[in-house]
């Protein structure tokens, strides 16, 4: 199963890579594009529950690993979510 990270830049400045086991994180962001806090973790849960359901469905066990990036990133984005104007930006993908 093809992994990737993608890279990301929080509305403090602060860059972080971004694990997932599937591809389909290329469905739901595009690098160089800039997602509201709210969007962008709405996203990630869809993008990342997917990745992760992917795993169960080929190896009968979901990705521990790509669920415990979205906690990351749900505890990333939790300084953010009551500025409107704050914005994550997705920087790149890695394959």
């Amino acid at each position: 199963m093809p992994e990737m990270t993608f890279r990301v830049r929080w509305p403090d400045g602060n860059e972080t890579d971004c694990y997932s086991p599937s591809l389909v994180i290329r469905d739901h962001f595009t690098p160089g594009q800039d997602y509201p806090v709210r969007e962008f973790l709405e996203k990630a849960n869809t993008a990342l529950t997917q990745a992760s359901e992917r795993v169960r469905a080929r190896y009968g066990f979901p990705c521990s690993r790509a669920l415990g990036q979205l906690h990351v990133i749900q505890q990333s984005s939790a300084p953010f979510l009551n500025r409107p104007d704050a914005q994550v930006r997705v920087l790149s993908f890695r394959y």
